[in-house]
């Protein structure tokens, strides 16, 4: 009993002691309580310490912070500039393609017994090249022309033939002044099997064709040129620059049927919106394989496209970085969504994509999306029972696509290939529709650091880049580039805008050819074009231009093709 008494005794003697601790006890409790939900979890905390990973399609609100200089893609919703959609001065310009007086009549300039004979190569927009410059030829040679056979054995695997593709009675009638044309050789003169076939040196001009081409063919009266593909020269006289222009945009024209398809697209595109924006797209595994770019797809895409560049036993190894600064490599559709952003053309802008096979599918493409939503083919606008007709042949189903691109408000191209160039010296000579070449060689840095930037900075450099590469008049001096892609001999120019004048309607002519290796389109190791006559050593302002990235003539996504390689040529050239 003593025990209990004795504690009994303490308890009395700090009678508060036993409340105060009880109050000191919950108030902690309490206190790690609050602290408990106040505090950040573990995966938060770790959060805090690691920088953001920023997408480049952040959008930023109006009422964001303007101190937050983070890279964000703003949303433009709402009308925009008219300048993006037309130039102010394109009406004071007009195509201008008549011969003139001194121009003899095909009839009285024909020889009976001279016969050319064209084959031609590749796909469709590479072919246009070859039978563009064949009438040409037959005018200097002075002989009929038997309209040119298509390659139907090429990478392309098309096995349409000329009248299948075009109008071959609008060809032959159009062009009956200029040079004579017919359907078939005459039984009289042999079969095409059995013909003397020749290949013209690359580049041939007048003096060529006359020196090395004409003694054979007054020897053989029908020769047959095969591959017929850039064999002749990109700097010709007037007359038969005016000729090329003559047969590229009125004498060629497509069939009924590919017309009729190809108009019900650009009607439902115009449904959708007042402008669209056509993108004629080059990212197929090929090509990329070929380009030797680094597009970001790691270890995947380096197996996957290295083994592609395998079955070319002659194309070398390429440096991905020094592709990228010499503006080699075509932009992914990302980068052409993003330099279309920094233009100004808003998310709401509908956007056409002519495009074959893209390496990645859907994936690739999601950036694009993010950032113009609107986004259409021609397989999405038309149902499979329309495009049956077409579909198993590329050749026409390409046709299609150039109908729609050609008819487009705003022509982008991510490429310098065949079609490209055709619509673009096309959509010069029918009025100077914008037009929007990459100034890759400069964009790709811009590009690469855009993170460490804000959009409005980077929006600016990119429309300082890209001043020059527009397709604005006056924009690549006359005689530059390639004659396909700025024919300046077929342009005029009046201070009063010209109606009616002898360009024609734009429905003689829906699709047009390129060619890639002409005069202009040789190039060193610099990547830089080379120029002939002196032009680089005496002209200060075109030195200038070239040292600072601004020159805007073409430089060829493919200049390593050459003759070795004449299926990789067919790959990437169109």
């Amino acid at each position: 009993m003593a025990p209990q008494r004795r504690r009994l005794h303490h308890l009395q003697r700090f009678p508060l002691l036993i409340p105060l601790i009880s109050a000191v006890a919950a108030a902690l409790m309490f206190l790690f309580a609050l602290l408990s939900l106040l505090a950040p979890s573990p995966n938060e905390t770790n959060h805090m310490h690691r920088p953001r990973q920023r997408s480049s399609f952040d959008v930023q609100s109006e009422d964001n912070a303007i101190g937050d200089n983070v890279f964000r893609v703003p949303k433009i919703i709402g009308k925009l500039n008219r300048g993006l959609w037309s130039f102010n001065n394109s009406v004071n310009f007009y195509g201008c393609s008549n011969a003139s007086s001194e121009f003899p009549k095909a009839q009285a300039i024909t020889h009976p017994d001279r016969y050319l004979v064209i084959a031609t190569s590749g796909g469709l927009n590479q072919q246009r090249t070859g039978i563009t410059d064949a009438v040409v030829a037959a005018r200097i040679l002075n002989s009929t022309l038997v309209v040119p056979k298509l390659d139907q054995r090429s990478f392309w695997k098309d096995s349409s033939n000329f009248s299948e593709i075009f109008d071959v009675e609008w060809f032959i009638s159009f062009l009956s002044k200029d040079v004579k044309i017919i359907k078939e050789l005459p039984a009289k003169v042999g079969r095409r099997s059995s013909l003397y076939s020749m290949r013209v040196p690359r580049k041939c001009s007048e003096r060529c064709y006359i020196n090395r081409i004409l003694p054979i063919l007054q020897k053989k009266h029908v020769i047959q040129l095969s591959k017929y593909d850039y064999r002749l020269a990109n700097r010709l006289d007037p007359e038969y620059q005016k000729l090329r222009c003559r047969v590229n945009y009125h004498g060629l024209r497509f069939t009924d049927p590919i017309l009729a398809m190809g108009r019900k697209l650009v009607r439902r595109m115009r449904m959708r919106s007042k402008h669209y924006i056509a993108l004629h797209l080059r990212f197929e595994p090929d090509m990329l394989a070929f380009s030797g770019c680094d597009y970001g797809g790691g270890e995947k895409e380096q197996k996957e496209l290295g083994a592609i560049r395998k079955r070319w036993k002659t194309l070398h190894g390429a440096n991905p970085d020094k592709q990228r600064r010499q503006g080699k490599c075509p932009l992914t559709p990302e980068e052409v969504g993003l330099m279309l952003r920094a233009l100004g053309y808003g998310s709401g802008v509908h956007i056409y994509v002519a495009s074959g096979e893209i390496y990645g599918g859907e994936n690739t493409l999601a950036p694009l999306r993010a950032l113009f939503p609107n986004i259409h083919s021609k397989e999405t606008i038309a149902i499979k029972e329309e495009l049956e007709p077409f579909s198993s042949f590329s050749s026409r189903m390409a046709a299609l696509d150039f109908i729609v691109c050609d008819e487009s408000d705003v022509f982008v191209t991510n490429n310098n290939g065949n079609m490209a160039k055709i619509l673009a010296g096309r959509r010069r000579y029918f009025g100077h529709k914008p037009t929007i070449r990459p100034n890759a060689k400069n964009l790709y840095q811009l590009i690469m650091n855009r993170n460490n930037m804000t959009w409005e900075a980077f929006a600016s450099r990119v429309r300082t880049f890209q001043k020059g590469f527009m397709g604005e008049p006056n924009e690549v001096r006359p005689g530059r580039g390639v004659f396909h892609e700025n024919p300046s001999t077929c342009i005029c120019e009046d201070s009063v805008p010209k109606v009616g004048q002898d360009s024609g309607h734009r429905k003689h002519g829906k699709d047009n050819a390129i060619n890639e290796n002409d005069d202009d389109e040789d190039y060193d190791d610099s990547g830089l074009p080379e120029m002939e006559d002196d032009d680089y050593e005496n002209d200060e302002d075109l030195r200038d231009r070239v040292e600072k990235g601004t020159y805007n003539g073409t430089v060829s996504d493919y200049d390593a093709m050459n003759s070795q390689n004449p299926e990789l040529e067919e790959v990437v050239s169109d």
